[in-house]
């Protein structure tokens, strides 16, 4: 089942159950990859852009949520955290960070990198691998350290 249909399945049960916050999270959903859609020249997309575009919206959601919990405006970061939350669903299971520390270490030592100045070649390989099950701010930390 593709993910599009997914989250039409989603739709119809967050409509019966009236739930708004679900609702809108999935209809961002459906927004993103119809545009997504029309912007590529092929009518599918990909497993790994469907990733990458609800990585976004996630990454969109809980940025905008800081946002409003640094201007003290809980009353609008809640409903980002939980349409973040919705949207997570469709994507896989997100990796603790000592399973990705696990993956650092082994790149760092298959590309023989040594230093900072490897940094982009260590992140181009991490990121590819644990594409969709890792948050990019993570991995970039990590590879920090490991590297330091």
């Amino acid at each position: 089942m593709s993910l599009q249909s997914k989250v039409m399945e989603e739709m119809k049960t967050a409509m019966r159950a009236k739930d708004t916050v679900s609702l809108e999270a999935l209809r961002a959903i459906k927004s993103a990859l119809l545009l997504a859609q029309t912007e590529s020249s092929s009518k599918e997309l990909s497993e790994a852009d469907e990733l990458k575009l609800l990585q976004k919206l996630v990454k969109q959601r809980k940025d905008s949520a800081t946002i409003y919990s640094d201007q003290g405006r809980e009353d609008l970061a809640a409903p980002e955290l939980a349409q973040a939350a919705v949207i997570e669903k469709f994507l896989p299971e997100q990796m603790s960070e000592e399973e990705i520390a696990v993956v650092v270490e082994k790149t760092i030592a298959d590309t023989g990198a040594e230093g900072m100045k490897d940094m982009g070649k260590v992140m181009g390989a991490v990121t590819k691998q644990l594409a969709g099950k890792a948050d990019g701010k993570v991995i970039s930390a990590i590879v920090k350290q490991k590297l330091a």
